[in-house]
């Protein structure tokens, strides 16, 4: 695979180059040194929702224009808008600059695919959504989620819903050495504690269809009307319902960015020295490894991660997790 396309957008698409005329007459660029910032909110087919610094409440339309070049821009991507900012229907800006991002939420589509995805740029926090019953909770997504959110400099939060009908002791129990952020939800919940945790910082929510993330989102922010799935009595998955990320704000300041619901998270593109990140409960016990321990089980050498779970230092299931997301990299035919 080409190098040029190692790092792609969730907004890419290909495009078909135009004929004749279309080249550029001259290299050089205006500065456009009165250029107006924006944070992008929405994507949708290669037009951009904007809103600007100087005035938050008008959405501004865009395209990228040429100076950009093949830089992608994704939602909560900083950007500088030129053109038409009056915000009207049939207005259109151009974004000319993407400043630098501060962090990136990354996937690729599965654990063979080495082209990573920029989901959202810029997030704080990474809020994964899980539903203590009816999908029942799948500590999988929550450990690539995880890793994820390590990886790209977010603070990764736990969102367990539905509580009304399970009990997350079990979850939280396994999380517990992670020293993260765990917040339950059942039916009927006061909102304060989940505003504590989004209100002035921007936030992605994560999780698989029917968790309630997107129930969650309307109660945030009534007027967005995000569609609500329907968990599949049969499958016990929910449809899918959010087809976009969109980020919306939040009254009290800050940002919810509401991701689509998702049944993979590829880790092709985290190197596996960073797994360990998502594992600081398994960290003491890699020390005692061999050099070039890779830490997969039947590997032929003693791992010292075996050791230290059998001593009680760490809860097995988490050694497993770590084993099934280590072999996903290099055994095509795993299943999860």
């Amino acid at each position: 695979m080409s190098k040029r396309h190692d790092h792609l957008d969730e907004d890419d698409v290909r495009v078909r180059p135009g004929k004749g005329k279309s080249r550029a007459r001259s290299k050089l660029r205006p500065e456009h040194v009165e250029a107006s910032e924006a944070m992008v909110t929405a994507v949708d087919r290669g037009r951009f929702t904007a809103v600007l610094d100087d005035d938050p409440e008008r959405l501004v339309y865009a395209v990228k224009a040429r100076e950009i070049g093949r830089k992608g821009v994704v939602v909560g991507d900083r950007v500088d808008l030129v053109g038409d900012l009056s915000g009207g229907g049939d207005a259109l800006a151009r974004i000319v600059r993407r400043q630098p991002r501060a962090t990136v939420l990354r996937r690729s589509a599965d654990d063979t695919d080495d082209v990573e995805r920029v989901v959202v740029a810029n997030a704080e926090q990474l809020a994964i959504v899980v539903a203590a019953a009816d999908p029942e909770p799948r500590p999988r997504l929550i450990d690539r989620a995880l890793i994820a959110a390590f990886d790209g400099g977010l603070r990764p939060i736990v969102i367990v819903t539905k509580t009304d009908l399970a009990s997350p002791r079990a979850l939280i129990e396994r999380y517990a050495p992670l020293d993260i952020d765990i917040h339950t939800r059942a039916k009927g919940d006061r909102l304060d504690p989940v505003h504590e945790l989004l209100d002035g910082r921007m936030t992605v929510l994560l999780g698989h269809s029917g968790v309630g993330k997107s129930t969650l989102v309307n109660s945030l922010v009534p007027e967005a009307f995000r569609a609500i799935g329907v968990v599949n009595a049969v499958t016990g998955r929910g449809r899918h319902t959010s087809t976009s990320a969109v980020a919306f704000p939040l009254e009290n300041g800050g940002w919810v960015v509401d991701t689509p619901g998702i049944r993979s998270f590829g880790l092709a593109h985290v190197d596996l020295k960073r797994f360990m990140r998502a594992f600081p409960d398994l960290e003491e016990g890699s020390r005692e490894c061999p050099r070039g321990c890779t830490h997969e089980a039947g590997e032929g050498q003693e791992c010292g991660l075996d050791a230290f779970v059998e001593r009680g230092g760490a809860d097995p299931a988490r050694l497993v997790s770590l084993r099934r997301l280590l072999a996903s990299r290099s055994d095509t035919t795993a299943t999860y």
